[in-house]
């Protein structure tokens, strides 16, 4: 009997330091997502890898991304994406090829730009997870899990800088074994960005083969 009480006791213990390091999680990233969107824009210069050993896959490089409220302008591996708030612009200057279609919410899948910085308030359950001391920052990491038990991403990891509260980087893991990293170098707020950054001129792109999907 008293073997019973005391594995009952461990196990509701267990429980409460589980929704304890969850609700820690959750007011973390409640606080990251509120400094987020006090700025009227953020422009994010990034390093982008991604491997999948088993492949034999790696790929390098760096990117960047402005984002206000919805809109983006993406640059990575020579592509450039723009989204304007009803049009997404996919332009690939190596072929001279520009794809446009009407955005559809219901397609994203995993971490796209608009929600770079905030996508982590819908579909995710949070558990604290571990601290490290990076060059004087302390990054503290939140564990993500989808609630989709179907969905291609099996977990990521969110570094937090604690002091700023910004993202330092993130590690996407999939479920074919690929990992998505992404660490930020520069984070810049509230910049006098151009007012045309969103949106597409065709007259720019005179020879280029425009695909319109819709």
């Amino acid at each position: 009997m008293k073997k019973i009480v005391l594995l009952v006791l461990a196990i509701g213990l267990s429980g409460l330091a589980q929704a304890q390091n969850s609700a820690k999680a959750e007011k973390l990233l409640n606080e990251v997502s509120q400094k987020v969107k006090s700025y009227d824009n953020i422009v994010v210069d990034f390093k982008y890898v991604l491997e999948n050993t088993a492949e034999n896959i790696k790929q390098e490089t760096r990117g960047d991304v402005s984002l206000k409220g919805e809109l983006y302008r993406l640059n990575l591996m020579g592509v450039t994406r723009v989204f304007d708030g009803k049009k997404l612009y996919t332009i690939v200057p190596e072929d001279e090829e520009i794809t446009i279609s009407t955005y559809n919410p219901n397609d994203d899948q995993g971490v796209t730009p608009s929600k770079m910085l905030t996508f982590y308030e819908d579909g995710y359950t949070y558990k604290w997870d571990t601290t490290q001391d990076i060059k004087g920052r302390k990054i503290q990491y939140i564990k993500l899990n989808p609630i989709d038990s179907e969905a291609e991403i099996k977990e990521i990891l969110l570094g937090i800088d604690v002091q700023t509260k910004h993202i330092y980087n993130l590690i996407q893991k999939q479920d074919n074994g690929t990992k998505v990293t992404i660490k930020v170098n520069s984070f810049k707020t509230n910049e006098p960005l151009s007012n045309n950054l969103f949106s597409f001129d065709e007259n720019k792109y005179a020879g280029y083969y425009i695909n319109r999907l819709d």
